[in-house]
């Protein structure tokens, strides 16, 4: 419900102001810093890195909100009790579930089939949270209550979430053991909380440009105090070029907003942006103009290089920032004439990056691993629409482009009309620095820099490369070509050293 300009929204049955409850920075554990953190001596972060991660960017970094991901790796189901346990006089001052929360992102059983039954050991492990922190806190407030559903394409896929976890986590207390009068509650306690909250994670542009309906269908046979959205930033980069990206995010923005006001149910989108232009230009320097560029975003991710490639202070101060700027509403945009720029500008993208996926993957073979682990699924769409060729995960593909110094924000740039570039400029407004910040990484040298590409650049922006950077460019695609293994990694780590982001 509102109350003056503000959402009032039930959590646990107790109410709380909207601007105290729903965070608005999310830590992620995306592998896309180059320099590793303090706390490990190791160069991949493992799973009991993270539980130092996340008490870090709470105590630390200030950020209220660390996305726990529970797919493709070895499940640690106990992460509340090690964070309680572990760092108990911070938490007593600082609640987990009220004062700062723990998300977690599970695998979608529609995609990822062989980690399927993880979703439901994850979901199973919520109310044993919950008795660790009743234990500790001696309340009733859940430390978990929000789960992420990647690669969301349907109602069903949310909804199928919801139900499970009500009728068989839930409503498991309620059974009788062999036809005797003790219930499962009876035996070993009642479970709680008793519903939780699934959070949509859109990838694709179908997807995107549905999350409105299916969710307008999620809404129809539940009480819902709000609603969080993740949209995400990278995948549709590497999918549609970096103005589809952009154009999609604020269509599905405009549309959120305009279902918000519909159905009367506050809905808080998550942007998941990383330090990359391509993947969002989300750094301390940048919070002002990308949290304007995105309006009606609420929440933003602060992504590995953003917490280990940035000087402390200024990413403190930036999160700071984060945390308390007012949010902007969202914007409207023309969606029909969007929508077929998209299209073009896309089929003139990924005619390009076809292109340049041998040496993507000749590339991305020396980019180094951050985290110990398998990482997620993720969406490649190039099987279907172009001839069978595949590419890394976005991360990685960013890196590779960069290392051999081709921005991947110049991909597709021949492929608009002057109209396009109009609305494109009336649009996306910071359209121009994105450009400038990539392309000081740009290698105007570079033998696989697209023809067209190179002659349209001038068009848009003075480029000023990096002299350095550019070098090491030089010599990465050299020693690529080359077959060079031992000089790779390392000329890939100084290039991103320079940056401030691996990819």
């Amino acid at each position: 419900m509102r109350s003056g300009n503000q959402w009032i929204v039930n959590i646990m049955g107790e109410q709380y102001d909207t601007k105290d409850t729903i965070p608005r920075t999310m830590s992620t554990q995306h592998p896309d810093n180059v320099h590793t953190p303090f706390f490990t001596e190791n160069i991949e972060l493992t799973g009991e890195d993270e539980v130092k991660e996340a008490y870090y960017v709470y105590s630390h970094l200030g950020c209220t909100e660390q996305m726990w991901d529970c797919e493709g790796k070895e499940v640690d189901n106990y992460v509340v009790k090690k964070l309680l346990s572990r760092y108990g006089d911070y938490f007593q001052d600082h609640h987990l579930g009220r004062d700062l929360f723990l998300t977690l992102r599970v695998p979608n059983p529609e995609v990822e089939r062989t980690e399927a039954k993880i979703l439901l050991e994850t979901l199973g492990s919520i109310p044993r949270s919950f008795d660790i922190a009743h234990h500790f806190y001696g309340d009733q407030q859940a430390p978990i209550f929000e789960v992420i559903l990647p690669m969301t394409t349907s109602f069903a896929a949310i909804d199928n979430i919801y139900q499970y976890y009500c009728d068989f986590v839930i409503g498991q207390q309620h059974k009788r053991l062999g036809g005797r009068d003790l219930t499962i509650a009876e035996w070993i306690g009642p479970f709680h909380p008793d519903k939780i909250h699934v959070i949509p994670l859109f990838e694709d542009k179908d997807g995107m440009l549905a999350a409105d309906s299916i969710l307008r269908r999620y809404f129809q046979d539940k009480d819902l105090d709000y609603q969080r959205v993740f949209l995400a930033r990278s995948d549709p980069a590497v999918n549609y070029g970096q103005i589809g990206a952009v154009l999609l995010n604020k269509i599905a923005l405009w549309r959120l907003h305009l279902l918000s006001e519909e159905a009367g149910i506050p809905i808080y989108p998550i942007i998941g942006a990383g330090s990359a232009p391509f993947r969002g230009n989300l750094r301390p320097d940048t919070v002002k103009r990308v949290t304007d560029e995105y309006a009606g975003a609420y929440t933003f991710t602060i992504q590995s290089a953003f917490k280990y490639d940035s000087n402390l202070e200024d990413a403190i101060q930036a999160i700071r920032y984060l945390e308390e700027r007012e949010v902007i509403p969202a914007r409207e945009i023309d969606e029909q004439y969007a929508i077929g720029l998209i299209d073009r500008y896309a089929a003139g993208y990924q005619k390009q990056i076809q292109s340049l996926a041998p040496l993507i993957n000749r590339v991305a073979a020396y980019v180094p691993s951050r985290r110990k682990r398998k990482l997620h699924v993720g969406l490649f769409g190039y099987s279907r629409n172009m001839g069978g060729v595949s590419l890394p995960r976005a991360i990685t593909v960013t890196a590779a482009l960069y290392s051999v110094g081709i921005p991947p924000e110049i991909l597709g740039l021949q492929a608009l009309n002057e109209k396009d570039r109009e609305f494109v400029f009336e649009n996306y407004k910071y359209i121009l620095d994105d450009l400038n910040d990539a392309c000081r990484y740009l290698n105007p040298d570079s033998s696989y820099l697209p023809e067209e590409v190179k002659k349209i650049l001038p068009e848009w922006i003075d480029i000023d490369p990096h002299p350095e950077h550019m070098n090491l460019s030089s010599r990465i695609e050299k020693a690529v070509t080359a077959c060079q293994i031992d000089s790779v990694n390392d000329l890939i780590i100084r290039a991103g050293a320079i940056r401030k982001f691996l990819g």
